[in-house]
């Protein structure tokens, strides 16, 4: 077969996967039961996620062995991938305390770093530095940051998926503009393992994605970008820009209820799409606006960031902005009733 045709393959998987996780959810009784500190109201199957996994680290194999995917790229992001869905798989049927969890997501992290050679060179103001030692201790910093946040947004149907399918297309667009077919594959098969479960995902959701999936999904989104960053070091910035809606409200929400003295992996409603979410009373209204800032906003900042017509921390800071802006219309991190 020729190598396109394993991404609608993989969406074909993905979605069929997706299905049966569903009917092994419900026959098992692993079902999301709402309480004061869910955003849905009706009880939904758990852990579909586990589709995406799969479909992905497959399609990986698939890759490399059709000569389109380095070794080390291929043992980074599985090795990576792996333990973080296993760790969120774990949690999935069974609470992890936080200090295990943490350890799972920082192992997760050293081992994509190390078979991707550690941090890529950082550029600021057109100036590139290479931080060394630091560079790697952030860069594991920066994936776990992303692979919790992630966690952490994953609370309305359909959310986290629509974020990782746009942030994919937009590293998809990066890597042609850059000439970079094995990071063009990359992004094409997360966003095919993602449609796959999209489709049961999509408000009104018929299956949740669970820690499993949403771990996994926050690491590679995260070593995608820092492979992407050693094509070129203003791709770092793009990257940051495409993920920026949940980058913005998960960090502002989280800072915020650190300065209350709340502790950071406790259970609550106080992003600002939660807020939202319960304001319109409809998670595919915030979900379909999501989609409509990445594609409309952010993933034009992120292009002209890659392809040079912009600085990275001017385009940046330009694309946050109104996602900042955003972040305080709809109060996030502001205490819970």
């Amino acid at each position: 077969m020729t190598l396109w045709l394993l991404l609608p393959i993989t969406v074909i998987v993905s979605y069929f996967l997706t299905g049966a996780l569903r009917r092994y959810a419900l026959s098992a009784s692993m079902i999301d039961v709402p309480n004061a500190r869910s955003s849905h109201t009706v009880p939904t199957p758990r852990g579909g996620g586990v589709a995406i996994v799969v479909s992905f680290l497959v399609g990986l194999l698939a890759l490399a062995f059709a000569g389109a995917l380095h070794t080390s790229l291929l043992w980074g992001l599985f090795g990576a991938g792996l333990i973080a869905a296993l760790v969120g798989f774990l949690d999935d049927h069974g609470h992890v305390p936080a200090r295990w969890r943490l350890l799972g997501h920082f192992s997760a992290a050293a081992w994509g770093l190390v078979w991707l050679d550690g941090a890529p060179p950082l550029e600021l103001f057109g100036t590139v530095f290479n931080l060394g030692l630091v560079g790697h201790l952030l860069a594991a910093v920066y994936l776990v940051w992303l692979l919790n946040l992630y966690n952490f947004m994953d609370g309305i149907d359909g959310l986290a998926s629509v974020q990782a399918v746009t942030a994919c297309m937009g590293g998809a667009l990066l890597c042609w503009l850059g000439g970079q077919a094995s990071q063009l594959w990359l992004s094409g098969l997360m966003l095919a393992s993602v449609a796959g479960f999209l489709i049961w995902n999509f408000p009104p959701a018929k299956i949740f994605m669970g820690d499993a999936g949403s771990g996994f999904l926050g690491i590679m989104l995260g070593l995608l970008a820092l492979q992407a960053t050693w094509v070129s070091p203003a791709f770092f910035w793009s990257w940051l820009i495409l993920l920026g809606v949940f980058v913005v409200d998960a960090t502002w929400t989280l800072i915020r209820r650190l300065l209350r003295g709340e502790k950071a992996h406790e259970a609550h409603r106080s992003h600002a799409y939660q807020f939202a979410s319960r304001q319109y009373g409809s998670h595919r209204v915030v979900t379909l606006s999501v989609l409509l800032i990445n594609t409309v906003w952010l993933i034009p900042f992120a292009l002209l960031v890659g392809s040079g017509k912009l600085d990275g921390i001017t385009g940046l800071v330009m694309a946050y902005a109104p996602l900042v802006f955003l972040a305080i219309k709809f109060k996030a991190g502001l205490r819970e009733a």
